[in-house]
């Protein structure tokens, strides 16, 4: 990062919320933990912050009521909910009062990073991630969308090509779990959406076949790794 993002964590539960803002911490974030909507609230009202992450269900004031209020003082500062509730007017009442993600508990940590970093690209123009990735003899450029090999014709990526490459080259020779990729970039992960992220893997490894020495596994009931 180019300068050290500041995150304002609201979240009742103690030990989620002290786990939360240590990982955060030490992925180079500077991380305020408030435990309930008000005091939340103050620390906003007293402080400036690039990106918001509240848990719905809080005492003194609840996400929703707090994200209303913060959204009269600042429309632009990035809003991610934290829930436990599924339910879809839930989710839609989170994104009537401001909200620009939400995630439903229980989530990684790894999730939620990914979640931060996508809100602040899209946000902010921060350079939280690389522009460029080497692949064996590819070079994918995420800015432009494309993937090139040695001086031929670029290919031009679909912004979902483009996004689930881009998680791959983040978790190069790691897994990427299914859920999470889906969660991130689909936002649901339901079958249809599953069906649909195996559709793009297929793309993408039709993309990269001219390289034997970069390949895109199934691993078995977790994700898809890049191999290279």
């Amino acid at each position: 990062m180019d300068k050290e993002q500041k995150i304002l964590l609201a979240e009742d539960e103690e030990t989620l919320g002290m786990i939360l803002s240590e990982h955060l911490q030490a992925k180079g974030y500077d991380t305020t933990l408030t435990t309930n909507g008000e005091d939340a609230y103050n620390t906003f009202v007293s402080g400036k912050f690039d990106i918001c992450i509240f848990d719905v269900m809080m005492p003194k004031k609840d996400g929703f009521t707090l994200a209303k209020e913060i959204r009269m003082l600042d429309t632009e500062v990035p809003i991610v909910f934290l829930t436990a509730k599924t339910m879809k007017d839930d989710i839609l009442q989170g994104f009537k009062v401001g909200a620009d993600d939400y995630l439903s508990k229980p989530f990684s940590t790894e999730e939620l990073l990914l979640r931060i970093e996508a809100i602040l690209r899209r946000t902010s123009g921060a350079t939280v991630v690389q522009e460029t990735y080497v692949l064996g003899k590819y070079k994918f450029d995420t800015q432009k969308q494309q993937l090139s090999l040695g001086d031929g014709e670029p290919i031009k990526l679909t912004t979902k090509e483009s996004e689930l490459l881009k998680l791959l080259c983040l978790n190069a020779n790691k897994v990427l779990e299914r859920n999470i990729a889906l969660k991130t970039i689909w936002v649901d992960d339901n079958y249809f959406n599953a069906r649909s992220m195996d559709v793009y893997i297929t793309k993408l490894r039709k993309h990269l076949k001219d390289d034997p020495t970069v390949e895109i596994i199934n691993v078995h009931g977790k994700g898809y790794k890049l191999v290279m």
